[in-house]
């Protein structure tokens, strides 16, 4: 068995490493940290987790103690893990970064987009962009993932094989996203609290949000970005629009021949024209797309549902590892939905 450590075990997205770890048939978690509740066990801090950790206690992050481990996940909040990772470097065989500290190749683009300077500048062109289905080359050898999240995944997903095939315009993409609210983290806030969120959907991070830059650098095309928080617990659902080219997609069949062609033989991509669901991606691995081409208007939609905790996260993470590591990209991983 490898070794596994996961940094930052208390919060969503490190829960759900160490739920989907907990199957894996060659990794085994030994350290996990947890600064704010250092000291005790994992089951007490998810109770969900108590049967597959039952002796397993949380930790406070030193680097030394990740020497000698095949791989470790780092999840925590963007801003951190850029001064964590290079640290970590050397003394763990691969690091997979689920923040967003090493996704943007520009080191130009942190202090325009997230406010501050990067401190491990030097690593933004080693580390491998973590969406296997559209970078997968870059993943062999890598010691450094940078593992994109939820809305990331799923405009990408949705948009990449039409940017890639010049089949649509570079300019003028529309990513029009909703995300449960574990999207926004385990932390206390007013605007993900249960009296904010339930009976409520709202726009935000108009114009300016922080991912606008990954997206773009994903897709390949300049595009404009509005993310929406949706009265659900988990998933994405990202409704995508493009101008085709001369030559492009004319017709739905078109279109889904296009995604059909890009993601055939991957196994956590389904294509088909039923709209995505998010009940449909829900605790999965899976990507559900769709696509049409409106015969009025000329406009090309992409639809992409992903659980954002899984694809959007920890599963997608975990993908990148079994591909670096040489192991089966499926290993720990499920293909299938929770519904109802």
């Amino acid at each position: 068995m490898l070794t596994v450590g996961v940094l930052g075990a208390s919060g969503y997205a490190g829960m759900e490493l160490l739920r989907l770890l907990a199957g894996h048939p060659d990794l085994a978690v030994t350290y996990a940290t947890a600064d704010s509740a250092a000291g005790r066990l994992v089951g007490d801090v998810h109770p969900s987790l108590a049967a597959a950790y039952p002796a397993l206690h949380l930790a406070r992050y030193d680097a030394g103690d990740a020497a000698g481990l095949d791989v470790v996940f780092t999840a925590l909040p963007s801003g951190v893990t850029g001064a964590v990772v290079p640290e970590l470097l050397g003394k763990a065989g691969l690091v997979v970064d689920l923040a967003a500290d090493f996704r943007l190749r520009d080191p130009a683009a942190y202090p325009r987009w997230y406010g501050w300077d990067h401190p491990a500048p030097e690593l933004l062109a080693e580390a491998a962009f973590g969406i296997p289905e559209l970078f997968r080359p870059s993943l062999a050898g890598a010691r450094l993932v940078a593992a994109p999240g939820c809305y990331v995944t799923a405009g990408a997903l949705a948009l990449a094989p039409f940017v890639r095939a010049g089949a649509v315009e570079r300019t003028g993409l529309i990513v029009d996203a909703a995300s449960g609210v574990s999207g926004a983290g385990r932390g206390l806030k007013a605007s993900s609290a249960f009296g904010t969120v339930h009976e409520d959907f709202t726009a935000y991070g108009l114009l300016d949000h922080r991912h606008t830059p990954e997206l773009e650098q994903a897709i390949g095309a300049q595009l404009l970005f509005t993310p929406h928080l949706a009265p659900m617990s988990r998933g994405i659902l990202a409704t995508c629009y493009a101008r085709p080219v001369a030559g492009g997609p004319a017709t739905t069949a078109d279109a889904l021949a296009v995604l059909r062609a890009a993601y055939e033989g991957e196994p956590f991509v389904v294509v088909a024209e039923r709209s995505p669901s998010t009940q449909a991606a829900r605790g999965s691995n899976t990507a559900h797309l769709s696509a049409r081409v409106d015969p009025r208007t000329g406009w090309l939609i992409v639809l992409s549902a992903i659980d954002n905790l899984v694809k959007g996260a920890a599963g997608q993470a975990l993908q990148c590892a079994n591909a670096v590591l040489g192991l089966d990209e499926t290993a720990g991983l499920s293909l299938v939905g929770m519904a109802p």
